[in-house]
């Protein structure tokens, strides 16, 4: 785990694939999931994500957990299983991102990209208010904050050719930039973006 940028504080050394089973046999437990969660225990959280009900989360639950975050696997894991479900994901994306603490601005633009890949019904629109967001902490050269910048501005891209059109125009604004950083970004996201065009 801490070959890949993973140093939790507790942890069981339990695999992804066996807490999704668990998850699956268990079924979905708001209750058994806060307690999970109130472990401290790194695959426990994880399940927690897992067991969660979206439906039973709340905004002020959210702003809890996260500042929880330790580790980027965390992160990830709950925003993509748990957090992009909620009703909360797109208010909380714009918030958090803004936040200076490195997981908490992670955990912002980790929700951009599970919400273009998730979210299928969502409109252009819900997605057009994070590119000023991603084009503004493009420069912020912490690894786990300009990974997931990158990712959210790739996925948002993937979603449709007009949303590429748009992300592309982003991409091209963040290589301009006087940031080593946000060049990589741009770099990155460009390879991906300019590759082909999306069939609809």
């Amino acid at each position: 785990m801490a070959r890949f940028g993973s140093r939790p504080a507790q942890a069981l050394g339990i695999p992804i694939p066996t807490l999704r089973k668990m998850a699956k046999e268990i079924g979905r437990n708001q209750a058994l999931a806060v307690a999970l969660w109130a472990s401290g225990i790194h695959e426990a959280r994880i399940l927690a994500s897992m067991l969660a009900e979206p439906q039973l989360v709340s905004a002020e639950l959210m702003d809890e957990w996260i500042n929880d975050f330790d580790t980027w696997d965390v992160c990830d894991q709950v925003c993509g299983n748990l957090f992009d479900r909620t009703p909360y994901a797109y208010l909380k994306a714009k918030e958090w991102c803004q936040r200076e603490k490195e997981f908490v601005r992670r955990a912002g633009f980790v929700l951009m990209a599970e919400l273009a890949v998730h979210d299928k019904q969502a409109q252009d629109e819900a997605f057009l208010q994070f590119f000023p967001l991603i084009k503004h902490y493009a420069g912020d050269a912490r690894n786990f904050v300009k990974k997931a910048v990158n990712w959210a501005l790739r996925q948002i891209g993937k979603r449709n050719n007009h949303l590429r059109a748009v992300a592309l125009e982003c991409a091209y604004e963040i290589q301009d930039m006087d940031s080593k950083t946000a060049r990589w970004v741009a770099k990155d996201a460009l390879k991906e973006l300019q590759a082909k065009e999306i069939t609809d």
